[in-house]
């Protein structure tokens, strides 16, 4: 019997090693090589000349209109970059229960009830279970096809036999291929599931929508490979406990990354919202200390979200910091700048930073809103609520310019801001605004507005 060979790949960038190290030489990533055995090079090799392919000049590639299918659920098709292009591998993940699969199948019914042809793969429910959701879901009609099996073999025989236009595999970590000899959800055949996946949508034109499940660092399980490989990443966040569903592409290679769809966990399954800013500052409180809203942008599209800041004095040597939706060292960092350029002593306060609403937000635009927000807490004073405040702040105080001014002082006005606070390299680049605009080139100029 021939002795099987193994070898040792990293589950952080999928690299290939023949002997087992603490160290990945590839990614530097520590205690991230799995075993796994070792399969046969599928690779095409001396092929006649009559069946190599030939290269094709990109002048003579032709395109079409119907290159994208639309679903019909306008936040869905606003994060995919204006509906599923043909032929693309897309991978959706997120939390356990968070609400992947519900999504997945409302898309499904929306595409059947328009005529086209639907597979949905599942590994991890029978058929009268994913019958009895959809029945929860609303009206099922047109081609939608049930199959339950994880053999991959098998699924690709009947993908191409069916000849769907859409294809759900739910989920990756569920499938196996016989050749490869492993577990399913191992590295090995993840990595080769998702390449059969990925050769069989390019070759056949069906767009094809895998599901990943997420370890407890929040990414896809699985090597890193994965998300190289294919076309569009999806990540559903969101509090379980919470109705709210936030959509975000993280990779699109057919449209604008981190663009979000927002959503709402009703009954009958998610429910898109068209207007999340108004969502977001639902439920914000008038006149109250520490309440700062700001306007954050996602992909292409602003949403205004409401900032809030506590500030207590400590009873212990060593005051608390706490951040919830936002960067807990760049909240410190801007201590650290109020303390040093406006002289307000934090040592013996607690401070507690929170973005209300459940978006998780980064971008250095909502500084000055952090801010505010601290300010307005410390010297318990109120801004006015219909005020808004965005900007980056540097390490010396200064307040500096940041892109796509005008589409969040646009999106101010349309939800009836009267008043917004801004850099002032950004004035000069606003065209046009019937709120009044306030520059602000230093912090030392906030102590007038608080």
């Amino acid at each position: 019997m021939a002795k099987v060979k193994t070898v040792f790949f990293c589950k952080e960038c999928g690299n290939e090693t023949s002997k087992w190290t603490g160290q990945c030489p590839a990614c530097k990533e520590w205690n991230t090589l799995v075993e796994a055995p070792k399969t046969k090079n599928r690779m095409s090799s001396g092929l006649s000349p009559s069946l190599r392919p030939t290269p094709k000049l990109l002048s003579e590639v032709e395109t079409t209109d119907d290159e994208r299918i639309i679903t019909n659920i306008q936040e869905f098709d606003r994060v995919l970059g204006g509906g599923i292009v043909v032929g693309s591998l897309v991978l959706v993940g997120g939390d356990p229960g968070i609400g992947k699969s519900t999504l997945l199948l409302q898309m499904c019914q929306k595409l059947a009830l328009d005529g086209h042809k639907i597979l949905y793969i599942s590994g991890e429910e029978s058929q009268r279970q994913i019958k009895m959701r959809a029945d929860r879901l609303g009206k099922l009609e047109g081609d939608l096809k049930i199959l339950c099996e994880m053999n991959l073999d098998v699924i690709v025989d009947v993908i191409k036999d069916e000849n769907p236009d859409v294809v759900i595999v739910d989920s990756i970590q569920t499938m196996f291929k016989d050749e490869v000899g492993t577990a399913p959800g191992s590295v090995s055949q993840v990595r080769e599931t998702t390449m059969t996946l990925m050769q069989l949508a390019k070759s056949t034109g069906i767009s094809i929508f895998i599901v990943g499940h997420v370890t407890k660092e929040g990414t896809v399980a699985g090597p890193k490979l994965l998300e190289h490989m294919v076309d569009t990443v999806l990540y559903i966040e969101g509090d379980k406990s919470a109705t709210y569903r936030i959509l975000r592409g993280v990779k699109n290679r057919f449209g604008s990354t981190n663009e979000v769809g927002v959503f709402e966990m009703q009954e009958k399954g998610l429910v898109e919202v068209r207007n999340p800013s108004e969502y977001m500052l639902a439920g914000k409180p008038e006149s109250e200390p520490g309440s700062v809203v700001t306007a954050s942008i996602e992909g292409t599209r602003p949403i205004l979200v409401e900032v809030q800041a506590l500030v207590a004095t400590t009873n212990f040597n060593l005051p608390r910091r706490t951040a919830a939706g936002t960067d807990f060292n760049r909240v410190n960092l801007l201590m650290a700048v109020l303390e040093k350029r406006l002289g307000l002593v934090m040592a013996d306060k607690d401070a507690y930073v929170n973005v209300a609403g459940g978006m998780r937000i980064n971008e250095p635009a909502i500084d000055l809103a952090i801010v505010m927000a601290i300010m307005s807490s410390y010297k318990n004073r109120t801004l006015d609520s219909k005020t808004l405040v965005f900007g980056e702040i540097g390490l010396t105080g200064e307040i500096r310019a940041v892109n796509l001014a005008e589409q969040r002082v646009s999106e101010a006005e349309k939800m009836g801001f009267k008043t917004c606070i801004l850099p002032k390299g950004n004035i000069k680049n606003i065209k046009k605004a019937n709120i009044e605009l306030i520059g602000v080139s230093s912090i030392h100029e906030l102590n007038r507005l608080i």
